[in-house]
């Protein structure tokens, strides 16, 4: 799935390129600051759910950022990227000029650009490998907005490019499940020639992209734009379609599926288990934002609005704590707050996420820790007691372990609770399943080179494997499990 070297050597050895890097010298490309990400201002946006926060790079200032690449001999950068895009080839593109071919080199490996420029953690990623951060100490080259840059530019140009495909071979694959994983799946098997159909149990494609993330982070029109795409390579959608119930997978190959891969994420919500947790008023961080992401229900007129609170604890310290704690804040709370077990240092947050929810009056109660919810007389949460913690010695994760401070406790009002503690995996497919093998904790048990399951036509990547991962992590998946079918099936078929 990786780029061959011989392939980058020859791409890097290409006369424009060889020209490009003549152009500038490396202690010139070197003095130039790195780019900052245009925002809209914090009292605008809090007043906006569907208005994006980060506002996207001009072209001068994309191909200015482009020639601080050094469009190194052997670019670490690509090395951090899970889908293994050619990152110097697309920069320097941009550097010269051609967005619309650096938007193409994109597409080359990743089946969603437009999503990953704004949602992948980049600076945990390939801007983690990126030269200037190993050798200079110095910030990254800012690849994922120059990603977004170059996705967002061939889109509103009304030109957008489709990836090849190969001659159909009449094989059909599907996918159960729409996000990241497998439309990642979806758009590398139609490339291959494959008749790739994708099942969703909701009424939109997307999954996580969709019913997760809020629009102030990600527009839904730019995923829309990415599925499109897609359906034009010849990938089928079908909605509303719960494979296992609306059809099992029996049902499935008399169709004449042959193959079939499992990325149906890890939508169950956990809770914590401690006392008043079931009054109203104490929600999943997954029904709040999908309510509010996928079926409107900030509006009062909806037929399932969500309950609004003036004083609103989120607990937890990941991106969807903090899109719900956003969220909560857009719809009116008056104090919107963070309550996390750990210390700033340990949010597993993007730094991003964390800024922008400072900037807009988010209050933020670390190393605190809820032991019980009370309520009023109607059954309503009012209020909650916390314990105040320290880190002790690492965990498993290499984390400090938080421990609860003896007597420190104390009582805080609330009248709206987002829990966002995490996630468990989808049961529904290993329920359908009984040879298929899972994990204590409900994920599929696959081969981590080949991503495959213990039934051999069964391939499985993402939360339903991981039980939870950032988007780019997930396709990544896809990918490797693409090309692993692919394998799979060419054996079994002997596909020409």
């Amino acid at each position: 799935m990786g780029l061959d070297s011989l392939y980058l050597k020859q791409e890097r050895e290409a006369k424009w390129r060889a020209e490009l890097r003549k152009q500038t010298k490396n202690k010139d490309r070197m003095l130039i600051e790195r780019v900052s990400m245009p925002e809209l201002e914090p009292e605008v946006r809090v007043n906006y759910q569907d208005r994006e926060v980060n506002s996207g790079l001009t072209r001068e200032m994309a191909m200015q950022e482009a020639v601080r690449c050094m469009d190194c001999a052997n670019p670490t950068c690509i090395e951090g990227c899970p889908v293994s895009i050619n990152i110097p080839k697309f920069i320097k593109n941009i550097e010269r000029g051609e967005i619309q071919q650096a938007a193409s080199v994109l597409k080359e490996t990743s089946a969603l650009p437009a999503v990953c420029g704004r949602v992948c953690p980049q600076e945990k990623q390939c801007e983690a490998q990126c030269f200037y951060v190993q050798k200079l100490n110095k910030p990254a080259v800012a690849i994922g907005h120059l990603e977004r840059f170059a996705a967002d530019f061939e889109r509103e140009s009304g030109e957008m490019s489709i990836p090849e495909t190969a001659k159909s071979n009449g094989i059909k694959v599907a996918t159960v499940g729409s996000g990241p994983a497998a439309l990642s799946f979806a758009g590398d098997m139609v490339k291959k020639g494959y008749d790739v159909t994708v099942f969703e149990a909701l009424h939109e494609i997307g999954g996580v992209l969709k019913y997760g993330i809020p629009e102030f982070r990600l527009p839904n029109k730019i995923v829309d734009k990415e599925l499109e795409n897609l359906q034009k390579m010849g990938v089928h959608f079908e909605t509303n379609f719960i494979v296992g119930r609306t059809a099992s997978f029996d049902d499935l190959k008399e169709q004449g599926f042959q193959a079939f891969f499992i990325g149906s994420g890890a939508g169950l919500p956990r809770f914590m288990s401690i006392p008043g947790e079931n009054y109203n008023g104490i929600l999943s961080s997954n029904e709040y934002l999908t309510r509010v992401n996928l079926m409107g229900a900030q509006y009062e007129e909806t037929d399932t609005p969500v309950l609004h609170g003036k004083r609103v604890a989120v607990i937890g310290g990941g991106n969807t704590a903090m899109d719900s704690v956003r969220t909560a804040l857009r719809l009116g709370a008056e104090k919107a707050m963070i309550v996390y077990r750990r210390s700033e240092e340990e949010m597993p947050a993007r730094i991003e996420e964390i800024k922008h929810a400072k900037e807009e009056g988010v209050e933020f109660h670390n190393l605190c820790n809820p032991l019980e919810y009370y309520g009023d007389e109607n059954g309503r949460v009012s209020g909650m007691k916390l314990i105040r913690m320290q880190l002790g010695e690492p965990d498993a994760s290499g984390r400090r372990r938080p421990v609860p401070m003896e007597g420190s406790e104390f009582e805080m009002e609330v009248d709206l609770v987002i829990v966002a503690v995490g996630v468990s995996p989808n049961p529904l497919v290993p329920s359908s399943l009984k040879e298929l093998k899972v994990t204590k904790w409900g994920t599929i048990v696959v081969d981590e080179a080949k991503m495959q399951s213990s039934i051999p036509e069964m391939f499985a990547g993402g939360d339903i494997v991981r039980g939870g991962a950032t988007v780019i992590l997930a396709m990544g998946d896809g990918r490797r499990a693409a090309e692993k079918m692919d394998h799979f099936l060419q054996e079994k078929y002997a596909v020409n």
